[in-house]
């Protein structure tokens, strides 16, 4: 039981006074004076009470003598006798805050005090009184104090309270309040130590009144026995009734707790039955519950026992202890004799299973031998104490569910769901969920009273009409809900009717739920790490019983479960979000222009969250195309920044225009490179590293028409020909990156125009509840349509192949080949003879003019003088020259040799030395790449006129020779 945050002295002056005269005039008062002081006088001020106007009611009609009063009078006389001479009003109420008992320090105080402080009978509770300890207790249902000008009504504001609730063990039910009264002056923060333990003494007064109860019932059931024909007579019953264990029957624990379980279903059943209960090892045991009465007429059931002779007969003891007995379990567990009609018999003597009139379901056995079965006694109590334990045990049961089937997800809303499937209807009728949009998000909500958003509505009919899903709620701070995230606790309103804060969010709508017999509320703040996630609201409306603390401390157990798991969720939903947004940055936004193919792609994420799938389109020289994906082990921040560089490195090294074998055996060494460096990092015991990386790297050349492949550890890719036809090439598989020490091996394919090749990671065909091969064929199917485009063939590959609930990346690429029209390309033989080659300059001029390039002729000639020059100079036959007219004009110069130029400065006095730097400043790109034969040369001309570079000048024929 937690206390509200006590007021000091120092806190009980002026303060709460300015405050209520602000609050009375409308003024805002949050932060001035404590929330539920604050709750409170909203409560009654919606109630329509005045500070001058809260007249008390008197009731006549009390139970002076009732079980409460009886716990309670021996500790009213001891605080009494403490409190002596001392300004102290001791009370007790009942649970409708009615004044049963007053008990007064100094005895003169009776005659000085008005009779509302002085007589029992007038009703404290908060809609007639206002703020004040008694009804404040009842309203929060904890230990409150009330200092002053907190309290609502004009009389009270000298005086001061502490009130806590007083509650039967048993069934948790608020049975009444006991309250000190004082004057302000005398505050004293240690009153919250002896107001507790004196109600601690009352409640357990009423447990032992629970276990006189039940002792009285076994006295009244021994005394039938003994007063039976035939029955046992010797022993001695005097005693309270606690038997012998069910240990010395033969049975073990486990069987024991069996029993006892299904026994105390009996006794809360309340009437006669017989049920066979079923035990490890096929074992058999039949229990009778019979009704008793005691003799001052209270009311029980007795459970017993029938055993089959395969077990130990129960050990009867008819000589009763006389300690009490513990109540852990609300029942007392005994083994006694039966009454003669049972065809009990005398201790020691074991007894045959015979017919009890009244008793369904027990069968006769007339003929059964005397000694083959044994009976004794198993519980005893009353039915309302059983369905307490009942109760216990089904709340035990719900939150051990609720451990495995809340957070089964890393969903936010779905795990918000599951808290509420849990607890409908086993806990409450509906139940509602709100939660801010930033949680939503995954992020921490800077206010969760501000920006919630209706997340779960649930309940045991579809008709209650609750805010639905999918809006968002604005709630006044005056409702249980806004008032529970305010304070960081749950909030109970046994009553709605009476629920001023919760009636005036919506009279209309709150009306409407009342029409649906909405009777009780729990509300209850999702708190995770002591951070506010949203709130749970718990309604109650078939069963006419309201709410009590059982239900609220379950309630709250739940919620703190699911909120953990929420938090786990959004936390997850945050890093998903974040990898996500950074595995989508490092991937391509969008594909540079190119003639060679046409492109279409998909970026699928798992479930489980983003990876290091990776595709790109980059454009190489000679009009070529590279066609790259790849994929790295694992999910997570780790995975997308790995792919990052992968794709990063894998676009350098293709710049260089390597072949794709080459490429991989970079990114290999790279791989193995990474990983060493993190294993010696420091700190490497924390880092995932790079557990593995496929890779599939394509070179598509629009000129022949030929694919050149390598792969590693990489499922190979679909080839579409222009038919239809699909194949799966047998392309040689490297081991994947990083393992080191072995070749890669390429592999070169005619595509012919119109082709198409599906690239895409394994994510695509493998899946748990299928076989690769399915997969593989619904893939074949799926891009069997010559006539689709890339865009479309992606959406149906999407459609047909990708799993329901992908556990892994995918990423997918379809590329349409394209091929470069032979009149757009131009070739000749350059002989090694420099005077030979004029006739080759002509006729690229002449070419170029065909192609209709004509401002381009001046800037080709001496492009290709310089290459040429160079070729001659400085290469080996054959030597060529090749012309392809694309985006852009490309001049490409071969030769047999593996040396290749570099750009150098020359200085002002070299006569040489300046022909690539002219290069250079004519061509927007240019470099070299090497084949099987030696090298080519290339430059890249843009098709507009080169505007005068710098640089540019006559002078710069003077090196040049004649072609």
């Amino acid at each position: 039981m937690r206390e509200v945050i006590v007021m000091g002295l120092a806190g009980a002056g002026n303060g709460p006074a300015r405050a209520r005269e602000q609050f009375l005039r409308e003024g805002a008062v949050e932060g001035a004076v404590r929330s539920p002081i604050l709750d409170s006088w909203r409560r009654s001020r919606s109630l329509g009470l005045t500070p001058d106007g809260c007249e008390l009611p008197y009731s006549a009609d009390l139970d002076l003598d009732g079980r409460l009063v009886r716990a309670a009078v021996p500790v009213l006389d001891r605080l009494q006798s403490r409190f002596e001479g001392r300004n102290m009003n001791v009370s007790l109420a009942d649970e409708h805050g009615a004044v049963l008992q007053r008990r007064f320090g100094e005895a003169s105080l009776v005659r000085r005090l008005a009779a509302i402080q002085s007589v029992p009978g007038f009703v404290f509770a908060e809609r007639f009184g206002g703020t004040n300890g008694i009804g404040l207790a009842l309203a929060e249902r904890q230990l409150v104090s009330v200092y002053g000008a907190e309290h609502f009504a004009e009389r009270s504001q000298s005086n001061a309270c502490s009130a806590i609730p007083v509650r039967d063990p048993l069934s948790g039910r608020i049975e009444g309040v006991l309250c000190l009264g004082f004057p302000l002056t005398d505050a004293d923060p240690a009153l919250s130590a002896v107001i507790r333990k004196a109600a601690g003494a009352i409640e357990r007064r009423l447990l032992e009144q629970s276990s006189t109860r039940e002792r009285a019932l076994l006295a009244a059931y021994l005394d039938a026995r003994r007063h039976t024909p035939g029955g046992d007579t010797s022993g001695d019953t005097s005693g309270n009734g606690q038997l012998g264990e069910l240990a010395e029957s033969g049975l073990d624990w486990r069987d024991q707790m069996i029993l006892k379980e299904r026994a105390t279903e009996l006794i809360t059943s309340a009437q006669r039955a017989a049920v066979e209960v079923s035990l490890p090892g096929g074992r058999r045991v039949t229990l009778l519950s019979r009704p008793v009465t005691s003799a001052s007429g209270v009311e029980g059931i007795v459970i017993e026992a029938v055993l089959p002779a395969t077990h130990q007969r129960l050990a009867v003891s008819a000589d009763a202890g006389a300690s009490p007995v513990p109540l852990v379990e609300p029942v007392l567990a005994a083994a006694g004799p039966l009454p003669e009609h049972l065809s009990a018999v005398a201790p020691g003597r074991a007894v045959a299973t015979a017919h009890e009139p009244g008793i369904p379901g027990v069968p006769g056995a007339a003929d059964a031998a005397p000694d083959r079965a044994t009976r004794g006694v198993v519980l005893v109590g009353e039915p309302g104490v059983g369905e307490f334990a009942v109760a216990a045990r089904r709340r035990l049961e719900l939150l051990s569910e609720a451990s495995t089937r809340i957070g089964t997800t890393l969903d936010v809303s779905r795990t918000a769901r599951e808290l509420a499937e849990m607890a409908v209807p086993r806990l409450a009728d509906f139940v509602t969920i709100d939660l801010p949009e930033a949680v939503l998000r995954g992020e921490e909500p800077p206010d969760p009273r501000s920006g919630l958003h209706r997340t779960v509505v649930h309940g045991i009919r579809d008709d209650c009409p609750f805010y639905p899903a999918g809006e968002r709620v604005d709630l006044r701070p005056s409702t249980p809900q806004l008032r529970c995230l305010a304070a960081g606790e749950p909030v109970l309103e046994p009553d709605l009717r009476a629920a001023a804060g919760w009636i005036a969010q919506d009279p209309g709508h709150t009306q409407r739920l009342l029409d649906h017999h909405v009777h009780s509320l729990i509300a209850v703040p999702l708190l995770a790490r002591g951070i506010a996630l949203g709130v749970a609201s718990f309604y109650r409306s078939a069963d006419p019983a309201p709410f009590g603390d059982d239900d609220r401390a379950l309630a709250q157990e739940l919620a703190t479960r699911a909120a953990i798991c929420i938090d786990n969720a959004r936390r997850y939903t945050r890093e998903h979000a974040m990898v996500l947004a950074l595995q989508r940055s490092l991937l391509p936004r969008s594909f540079p222009e190119q003639n060679a193919v046409e492109v279409a792609h998909r970026y699928l994420p798992a479930e489980s969250g983003a990876g290091g799938d990776w595709f790109d389109v980059i454009p190489l020289s000679g009009t070529r195309i590279a066609l790259i994906v790849g994929d790295v082990v694992g999910h997570g921040m780790h995975a997308a920044a790995t792919m990052g560089r992968l794709r990063i490195a894998a676009r350098n090294f293709a710049e260089l225009d390597l072949g794709p074998d080459e490429v991989l055996t970079q990114l290999d060494n790279l791989v193995g490179r990474l990983d060493r460096d993190e294993d010696s990092a420091e700190g490497s015991a924390d880092s995932p590293g790079i557990i593995g990386a496929t890779c599939l790297y394509a070179i598509y050349d629009p000129t022949s028409q030929q694919c050149v492949m390598a792969r590693s550890g990489h499922p190979p890719p679909a080839i579409v020909r222009p038919d239809g036809t699909v194949t799966f090439p047998d392309l040689p598989d490297g081991p994947p990156l990083g393992l080191g020490g072995l070749p890669f091996e390429t592999a070169a394919f005619h595509l012919p125009e119109g082709s198409r090749l599906v690239l895409y990671t394994d994510g695509l065909i493998r899946d748990r509840h299928r076989d690769v091969d399915a997969a593989l064929d619904l893939l074949r199917r799926a891009v069997a349509h010559p006539d689709r485009s890339p865009e479309e063939t992606c959406e149906a590959v999407v459609r047909a192949v990708v799993p329901h609930h992908p556990t892994d990346d995918i990423a997918l690429l379809v590329a349409r080949t394209q091929a470069l029209a032979p009149h757009r390309i131009a070739t000749w033989d350059v002989p090694a003879d420099p005077a030979l080659v004029s006739g080759i300059r002509a006729a690229v001029t002449r070419r170029l003019a065909e192609w209709g390039l004509d401002e381009a002729v001046f800037a080709t000639e001496l492009l290709l003088s310089e290459l040429v020059t160079n070729a001659l100079r400085y290469g080996t036959e054959p030597i060529q020259v090749r012309l392809l007219y694309d985006r852009t004009l490309i001049c490409e110069v071969s030769d047999a040799s593996n040396t290749a130029p570099h750009l150098r400065h020359a200085a002002s006095t070299d006569e040489g030395g300046r022909g690539l730097f002219l290069v250079a400043q004519l061509a927007q790109a240019w470099g070299t790449r090497y084949t099987a034969d030696g090298k080519i040369i290339w430059a890249e001309c843009a098709l507009e006129a080169p505007g005068g570079k710098p640089g540019v000048t006559e002078a710069y024929f003077d090196d040049i020779p004649a072609i």
